[in-house]
């Protein structure tokens, strides 16, 4: 009820400053309750998780066996199903030329060849490849001389820092078994998921056609 002795603002003012009152209250109400839908949830999945073993600090439950044959030698392993080729190769084999550059498929420096085909091995998992057979940079040369990619690209001075090379080599190398095009920019397209930051991609291509050159004469 209106106060007859106030005047006509008086009363206005106390209606706004009672409506922005409740404003308050709605929207620290919803705020408070939209965080506790948004953040239950995540502690719920997160609390699931980690006894599962699937995020980082779990307890490993599902530790599953795998024999991996890299460079002619087979190596029976307990991995995560999670667990990558790529850190197989490097943190239980300790087969360290196969380089983990960007860890998303789009560097080339992890390639490795598998079953004679080229693959990202940081885009696969370890339990894919159960008994197939892997080639590393490091099982490419004989015992006692280069393999000719490498002995190419050394000749060439295809590589600068040499992060990439072992990728690059390994790309080469089964680029000689895939249909490609004579021509360097055929090559150049069948080399282009194989980045190098260093620029070396003329002395690359004139490695890769080196070879090529070789075996067909």
């Amino acid at each position: 009820m209106k106060d007859p002795e106030k005047p006509l603002e008086a009363h206005e003012s106390d209606n706004e400053k009672r409506a922005e009152v409740s404003r308050r209250d709605f929207l620290g109400t919803s705020v408070v309750l939209t965080a506790g839908a948004c953040v239950a949830p995540i502690l719920f999945n997160k609390s699931a998780l980690a006894s599962e073993g699937a995020v980082p600090g779990g307890p490993i439950s599902s530790a599953v066996d795998v024999t991996l044959r890299v460079n002619g030698t087979a190596h029976a392993l307990k991995l995560e199903p999670r667990v990558t080729l790529l850190d197989a190769l490097r943190e239980e084999m300790q087969l360290a030329g196969t380089k983990k550059g960007c860890d998303h498929g789009q560097c080339g420096a992890c390639t490795v060849l598998v079953d004679g085909r080229r693959t990202l091995s940081c885009l696969t998992l370890a339990v894919m490849h159960d008994g197939d057979e892997i080639t590393t940079i490091e099982g490419l040369a004989g015992s006692d001389e280069l393999h000719p990619m490498q002995a190419a690209f050394i000749e060439r001075d295809a590589f600068q820092c040499g992060y990439c090379t072992p990728g690059q080599i390994m790309s080469a190398v089964a680029l000689l078994r895939e249909p490609c095009g004579a021509s360097d920019d055929d090559v150049r397209e069948c080399m282009s998921g194989n980045i190098c930051r260093c620029g070396a991609y003329p002395n690359i291509v004139a490695a890769v056609q080196d070879v090529r050159r070789s075996k067909t004469t």
